[in-house]
Protein backbone atom coordinates (compact mmCIF):
# COMPACT_ATOMS: atom_id res chain seq x y z
CA UNK A 1 0.00 0.00 0.00
CA UNK A 2 1.44 3.39 -1.06
CA UNK A 3 1.23 6.45 1.16
CA UNK A 4 -0.56 8.33 -1.67
CA UNK A 5 -3.56 6.01 -1.30
CA UNK A 6 -4.26 7.59 2.10
CA UNK A 7 -5.04 11.01 0.53
CA UNK A 8 -8.63 10.11 -0.50
CA UNK A 9 -9.28 8.87 3.02
CA UNK A 10 -8.03 12.14 4.47
CA UNK A 11 -10.19 14.17 2.05
CA UNK A 12 -13.23 12.06 2.90
CA UNK A 13 -12.74 12.62 6.63
CA UNK A 14 -12.32 16.38 6.01
CA UNK A 15 -15.64 16.49 4.20
CA UNK A 16 -17.26 14.97 7.29
CA UNK A 17 -16.27 18.10 9.22
CA UNK A 18 -13.42 16.63 11.27
CA UNK A 19 -10.42 18.78 12.10
CA UNK A 20 -6.85 17.80 11.23
CA UNK A 21 -6.00 16.44 14.71
CA UNK A 22 -9.06 14.20 14.78
CA UNK A 23 -8.31 12.99 11.27
CA UNK A 24 -4.72 12.08 12.24
CA UNK A 25 -5.80 10.00 15.25
CA UNK A 26 -8.76 8.34 13.50
CA UNK A 27 -6.59 7.40 10.52
CA UNK A 28 -3.80 6.09 12.80
CA UNK A 29 -6.23 3.97 14.84
CA UNK A 30 -7.94 2.67 11.71
CA UNK A 31 -4.63 1.72 10.10
CA UNK A 32 -3.45 0.17 13.35
CA UNK A 33 -6.58 -2.00 13.52
CA UNK A 34 -6.12 -3.03 9.89
CA UNK A 35 -2.43 -3.92 10.37
CA UNK A 36 -3.14 -5.84 13.60
CA UNK A 37 -5.92 -7.72 11.80
CA UNK A 38 -3.60 -8.51 8.89
CA UNK A 39 -0.91 -9.67 11.34
CA UNK A 40 -3.35 -11.97 13.13
CA UNK A 41 -4.53 -13.29 9.76
CA UNK A 42 -0.93 -13.87 8.62
CA UNK A 43 -0.15 -15.64 11.89
CA UNK A 44 -3.26 -17.83 11.52
CA UNK A 45 -2.50 -18.70 7.89
CA UNK A 46 1.16 -19.49 8.60
CA UNK A 47 0.53 -21.60 11.72
CA UNK A 48 -2.93 -23.08 11.44
CA UNK A 49 -3.04 -23.65 7.70
CA UNK A 50 0.44 -23.80 6.19
CA UNK A 51 2.21 -25.31 9.20
CA UNK A 52 -0.59 -27.83 9.87
CA UNK A 53 -0.58 -28.88 6.20
CA UNK A 54 3.21 -29.21 6.22
CA UNK A 55 3.03 -31.25 9.43
CA UNK A 56 0.56 -33.72 7.90
CA UNK A 57 2.73 -34.10 4.80
CA UNK A 58 5.83 -34.71 6.91
CA UNK A 59 4.05 -37.26 9.11
CA UNK A 60 3.03 -39.24 6.03
CA UNK A 61 6.49 -39.16 4.41
CA UNK A 62 8.82 -42.12 4.79
CA UNK A 63 11.97 -40.06 5.35
CA UNK A 64 13.15 -39.47 8.90
CA UNK A 65 15.06 -36.21 8.53
CA UNK A 66 11.95 -34.06 8.02
CA UNK A 67 10.38 -35.55 11.17
CA UNK A 68 13.48 -34.54 13.11
CA UNK A 69 13.28 -30.96 11.79
CA UNK A 70 9.62 -30.88 12.74
CA UNK A 71 10.43 -32.20 16.21
CA UNK A 72 13.09 -29.48 16.63
CA UNK A 73 10.34 -26.89 15.81
CA UNK A 74 12.27 -25.35 12.89
CA UNK A 75 9.12 -24.68 10.82
CA UNK A 76 7.11 -23.61 13.86
CA UNK A 77 9.62 -20.88 14.71
CA UNK A 78 9.86 -19.64 11.13
CA UNK A 79 6.08 -19.18 11.14
CA UNK A 80 6.51 -16.37 13.69
CA UNK A 81 8.04 -14.20 10.94
CA UNK A 82 4.75 -13.69 9.08
CA UNK A 83 3.06 -11.18 11.46
CA UNK A 84 6.37 -9.39 12.08
CA UNK A 85 6.84 -8.81 8.34
CA UNK A 86 3.35 -7.28 8.10
CA UNK A 87 4.07 -4.86 10.97
CA UNK A 88 7.47 -3.89 9.51
CA UNK A 89 5.92 -3.11 6.12
CA UNK A 90 3.14 -0.87 7.41
CA UNK A 91 4.75 0.76 10.48
CA UNK A 92 5.69 3.97 8.64
CA UNK A 93 2.23 4.26 7.12
CA UNK A 94 0.52 3.95 10.52
CA UNK A 95 2.57 6.74 12.09
CA UNK A 96 3.00 8.91 8.97
CA UNK A 97 1.62 11.96 10.76
CA UNK A 98 3.73 11.42 13.88
CA UNK A 99 7.44 12.02 14.47
CA UNK A 100 9.63 9.65 12.47
CA UNK A 101 11.30 8.40 15.66
CA UNK A 102 8.14 6.46 16.61
CA UNK A 103 8.06 4.47 13.37
CA UNK A 104 11.83 3.94 13.52
CA UNK A 105 11.65 2.54 17.06
CA UNK A 106 8.85 0.15 16.09
CA UNK A 107 10.66 -0.98 12.93
CA UNK A 108 13.88 -1.53 14.88
CA UNK A 109 12.03 -3.56 17.52
CA UNK A 110 10.37 -5.67 14.82
CA UNK A 111 13.69 -6.17 12.99
CA UNK A 112 15.37 -7.27 16.23
CA UNK A 113 12.48 -9.67 16.82
CA UNK A 114 12.85 -11.13 13.31
CA UNK A 115 16.62 -11.47 13.75
CA UNK A 116 16.00 -13.35 17.00
CA UNK A 117 13.48 -15.64 15.28
CA UNK A 118 15.91 -16.36 12.44
CA UNK A 119 18.75 -17.10 14.88
CA UNK A 120 16.75 -19.56 17.00
CA UNK A 121 15.38 -21.15 13.80
CA UNK A 122 18.90 -21.72 12.46
CA UNK A 123 19.94 -22.98 15.90
CA UNK A 124 17.09 -25.51 15.80
CA UNK A 125 18.11 -26.43 12.25
CA UNK A 126 21.68 -27.11 13.44
CA UNK A 127 20.35 -29.27 16.30
CA UNK A 128 18.26 -31.20 13.81
CA UNK A 129 21.20 -31.59 11.42
CA UNK A 130 23.36 -32.97 14.24
CA UNK A 131 20.66 -35.46 15.25
CA UNK A 132 20.24 -36.56 11.63
CA UNK A 133 24.01 -37.01 11.30
CA UNK A 134 24.21 -38.94 14.58
CA UNK A 135 21.71 -41.44 13.20
CA UNK A 136 24.21 -42.35 10.46
CA UNK A 137 26.89 -45.02 10.92
CA UNK A 138 29.69 -42.63 9.99
CA UNK A 139 28.92 -40.51 13.08
CA UNK A 140 30.48 -43.18 15.33
CA UNK A 141 33.87 -42.60 13.75
CA UNK A 142 33.56 -38.91 12.88
CA UNK A 143 31.53 -36.90 15.42
CA UNK A 144 30.58 -33.36 14.39
CA UNK A 145 29.54 -31.99 17.79
CA UNK A 146 32.51 -29.61 17.83
CA UNK A 147 31.70 -28.25 14.37
CA UNK A 148 28.05 -27.68 15.26
CA UNK A 149 29.00 -25.88 18.46
CA UNK A 150 31.42 -23.64 16.54
CA UNK A 151 28.70 -22.79 14.03
CA UNK A 152 26.42 -21.88 16.93
CA UNK A 153 29.07 -19.60 18.41
CA UNK A 154 29.50 -17.88 15.03
CA UNK A 155 25.72 -17.69 14.59
CA UNK A 156 25.04 -15.98 17.92
CA UNK A 157 28.11 -13.77 17.51
CA UNK A 158 26.95 -12.53 14.10
CA UNK A 159 23.40 -12.24 15.41
CA UNK A 160 24.61 -10.02 18.24
CA UNK A 161 26.55 -7.83 15.78
CA UNK A 162 23.51 -7.46 13.51
CA UNK A 163 21.28 -6.54 16.47
CA UNK A 164 23.77 -3.90 17.65
CA UNK A 165 24.05 -2.49 14.13
CA UNK A 166 20.25 -2.21 13.97
CA UNK A 167 20.00 -0.56 17.39
CA UNK A 168 22.82 1.90 16.66
CA UNK A 169 21.73 2.43 13.03
CA UNK A 170 25.21 1.55 11.77
CA UNK A 171 25.95 -0.51 8.69
CA UNK A 172 27.25 -3.99 9.48
CA UNK A 173 30.48 -3.48 7.48
CA UNK A 174 31.24 -0.26 9.34
CA UNK A 175 30.40 -1.93 12.62
CA UNK A 176 32.74 -4.85 11.88
CA UNK A 177 35.49 -2.40 10.95
CA UNK A 178 35.13 -0.79 14.36
CA UNK A 179 35.53 -4.17 16.02
CA UNK A 180 39.14 -4.35 14.84
CA UNK A 181 40.17 -2.37 17.90
CA UNK A 182 38.80 -5.04 20.24
CA UNK A 183 39.95 -8.04 18.18
CA UNK A 184 42.66 -8.89 20.72
CA UNK A 185 40.09 -8.96 23.53
CA UNK A 186 37.81 -11.20 21.49
CA UNK A 187 40.69 -13.58 20.83
CA UNK A 188 41.33 -13.81 24.57
CA UNK A 189 37.65 -14.42 25.26
CA UNK A 190 37.35 -17.14 22.63
CA UNK A 191 40.84 -18.59 23.12
CA UNK A 192 39.57 -21.88 24.59
CA UNK A 193 36.90 -22.11 21.91
CA UNK A 194 39.43 -21.61 19.11
CA UNK A 195 41.89 -24.09 20.62
CA UNK A 196 39.06 -26.55 21.21
CA UNK A 197 37.88 -26.19 17.61
CA UNK A 198 41.37 -26.86 16.24
CA UNK A 199 41.74 -29.83 18.57
CA UNK A 200 38.33 -31.29 17.65
CA UNK A 201 39.26 -31.10 13.94
CA UNK A 202 42.53 -32.94 14.58
CA UNK A 203 40.86 -35.55 16.79
CA UNK A 204 38.22 -36.19 14.15
CA UNK A 205 40.50 -36.03 11.09
CA UNK A 206 43.15 -38.37 12.48
CA UNK A 207 40.62 -40.59 14.29
CA UNK A 208 42.47 -40.19 17.57
CA UNK A 209 39.43 -40.57 19.81
CA UNK A 210 35.66 -40.84 19.46
CA UNK A 211 32.67 -41.56 21.75
CA UNK A 212 32.79 -45.14 22.97
CA UNK A 213 36.59 -45.39 23.06
CA UNK A 214 38.34 -46.44 26.24
CA UNK A 215 41.10 -43.97 27.04
CA UNK A 216 43.44 -43.50 29.98
CA UNK A 217 45.10 -40.20 30.83
CA UNK A 218 47.07 -40.48 34.11
CA UNK A 219 47.92 -36.76 34.19
CA UNK A 220 44.19 -35.95 34.29
CA UNK A 221 43.46 -38.91 36.59
CA UNK A 222 41.11 -40.28 33.92
CA UNK A 223 40.56 -43.88 32.88
CA UNK A 224 37.28 -44.88 31.25
CA UNK A 225 34.91 -44.59 28.30
CA UNK A 226 34.53 -41.41 26.24
CA UNK A 227 30.93 -40.18 26.41
CA UNK A 228 31.12 -37.00 24.35
CA UNK A 229 33.62 -34.97 22.35
CA UNK A 230 32.52 -31.37 21.92
CA UNK A 231 34.05 -28.00 21.14
CA UNK A 232 35.56 -27.24 24.54
CA UNK A 233 35.54 -30.45 26.59
CA UNK A 234 35.70 -34.23 26.40
CA UNK A 235 33.50 -36.13 28.86
CA UNK A 236 34.84 -39.46 30.11
CA UNK A 237 33.03 -41.91 32.40
CA UNK A 238 35.61 -43.53 34.63
CA UNK A 239 35.33 -47.13 35.79
CA UNK A 240 34.10 -45.98 39.20
CA UNK A 241 31.20 -44.25 37.35
CA UNK A 242 32.55 -40.75 38.01
CA UNK A 243 32.59 -38.27 35.13
CA UNK A 244 35.81 -36.52 34.16
CA UNK A 245 35.74 -33.37 32.02
CA UNK A 246 38.94 -32.81 30.06
CA UNK A 247 39.70 -29.77 27.88
CA UNK A 248 39.60 -30.90 24.25
CA UNK A 249 42.94 -29.27 23.55
CA UNK A 250 44.56 -31.40 26.29
CA UNK A 251 44.13 -34.49 24.11
CA UNK A 252 46.40 -32.79 21.55
CA UNK A 253 48.92 -31.13 23.84
CA UNK A 254 49.23 -34.02 26.30
CA UNK A 255 49.69 -37.75 25.88
CA UNK A 256 46.90 -40.26 26.44
CA UNK A 257 46.37 -43.94 25.74
CA UNK A 258 43.53 -45.18 23.54
CA UNK A 259 42.70 -48.85 24.15
CA UNK A 260 40.65 -49.10 20.96
CA UNK A 261 43.22 -51.34 19.21
CA UNK A 262 43.24 -53.76 22.13
CA UNK A 263 39.44 -53.95 22.21
CA UNK A 264 39.21 -54.56 18.45
CA UNK A 265 41.90 -57.26 18.54
CA UNK A 266 39.69 -59.52 20.64
CA UNK A 267 42.11 -59.84 23.55
CA UNK A 268 44.37 -58.02 25.93
CA UNK A 269 47.82 -59.16 26.93
CA UNK A 270 48.07 -59.73 30.66
CA UNK A 271 51.44 -59.75 32.41
CA UNK A 272 51.41 -61.33 35.85
CA UNK A 273 54.10 -62.76 38.13
CA UNK A 274 53.82 -65.81 40.36
CA UNK A 275 56.14 -65.67 43.35
CA UNK A 276 57.67 -69.02 44.33
CA UNK A 277 59.40 -69.79 47.61
CA UNK A 278 62.75 -71.31 46.60
CA UNK A 279 62.80 -73.45 49.73
CA UNK A 280 59.60 -75.18 48.58
CA UNK A 281 61.14 -76.48 45.32
CA UNK A 282 61.88 -80.22 45.39
CA UNK A 283 61.60 -83.48 43.49
CA UNK A 284 58.17 -85.07 43.35
CA UNK A 285 57.71 -88.20 45.44
CA UNK A 286 55.56 -91.17 44.41
CA UNK A 287 52.83 -89.97 46.78
CA UNK A 288 52.88 -86.49 45.24
CA UNK A 289 52.66 -87.89 41.70
CA UNK A 290 49.77 -90.12 42.70
CA UNK A 291 47.98 -87.07 44.06
CA UNK A 292 48.75 -84.96 40.98
CA UNK A 293 47.49 -87.71 38.71
CA UNK A 294 44.01 -87.19 40.13
CA UNK A 295 43.99 -83.59 38.84
CA UNK A 296 42.17 -83.64 35.50
CA UNK A 297 44.20 -80.86 33.88
CA UNK A 298 47.57 -82.58 34.31
CA UNK A 299 46.50 -86.20 34.68
CA UNK A 300 47.57 -87.18 31.15
CA UNK A 301 50.82 -85.24 31.51
CA UNK A 302 51.72 -87.04 34.77
CA UNK A 303 50.94 -90.46 33.29
CA UNK A 304 53.03 -89.75 30.19
CA UNK A 305 55.97 -88.37 32.16
CA UNK A 306 55.93 -91.22 34.67
CA UNK A 307 56.17 -93.73 31.84
CA UNK A 308 59.06 -91.85 30.24
CA UNK A 309 60.88 -91.42 33.58
CA UNK A 310 60.35 -95.03 34.65
CA UNK A 311 61.65 -96.31 31.31
CA UNK A 312 64.72 -94.09 31.48
CA UNK A 313 65.44 -95.04 35.09
CA UNK A 314 64.98 -98.76 34.34
CA UNK A 315 67.61 -98.41 31.63
CA UNK A 316 70.02 -96.80 34.10
CA UNK A 317 69.36 -99.52 36.70
CA UNK A 318 70.05 -102.22 34.14
CA UNK A 319 73.41 -100.63 33.67
CA UNK A 320 73.81 -100.46 37.44
CA UNK A 321 74.10 -96.70 37.23
CA UNK A 322 73.02 -95.22 40.57
CA UNK A 323 74.33 -91.72 39.83
CA UNK A 324 72.41 -88.45 39.68
CA UNK A 325 71.58 -89.13 36.05
CA UNK A 326 68.23 -90.55 37.06
CA UNK A 327 65.20 -88.60 35.81
CA UNK A 328 62.54 -87.14 38.07
CA UNK A 329 59.84 -84.50 38.10
CA UNK A 330 60.00 -81.35 40.21
CA UNK A 331 57.02 -79.75 41.87
CA UNK A 332 57.74 -76.39 40.21
CA UNK A 333 57.94 -77.96 36.72
CA UNK A 334 54.64 -79.73 37.33
CA UNK A 335 53.13 -76.50 38.61
CA UNK A 336 54.23 -74.68 35.43
CA UNK A 337 52.45 -77.30 33.29
CA UNK A 338 49.37 -76.92 35.47
CA UNK A 339 49.38 -73.13 34.87
CA UNK A 340 49.68 -73.59 31.10
CA UNK A 341 46.85 -76.16 31.02
CA UNK A 342 44.70 -73.92 33.21
CA UNK A 343 45.16 -70.91 30.92
CA UNK A 344 44.51 -72.93 27.75
CA UNK A 345 41.25 -74.24 29.23
CA UNK A 346 40.08 -70.90 30.64
CA UNK A 347 37.20 -69.54 28.54
CA UNK A 348 38.21 -65.95 29.37
CA UNK A 349 41.62 -66.42 27.77
CA UNK A 350 42.06 -65.98 24.02
CA UNK A 351 43.97 -69.17 23.24
CA UNK A 352 44.91 -67.91 19.77
CA UNK A 353 46.79 -64.96 21.19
Amino acid sequence: MEISTLIPIRDWLTELGLNSTEIIWIRMIALLVIVVTLSIAADYISKKIMLSTLTRIIRKSKTAWDDILLEKRVFNRLAHLAPAIIIALFAKMIFIDFPDIIAEIIIKAVNIYMIFIIIISINSLLNGAMEIYNSLKISKNRPITGYIQLLKVVLFFLGGIIVLSVVLSIEIIAFLTGLGAVAAILLLIFKDTILGFVASIQLSEYKMVKPGDWISMPKQDTDGTVLEVNLSTVKVQNWDKTISTIPTYSLISESFRNWKGMEESGGRRIKRSLLIDMKSIKFCTKEMLDKFEDISLISDYIKEKREVINKANDTLESKKDNSVNKSNLTNIGTFRIYIEKYLHNNTYINDEM
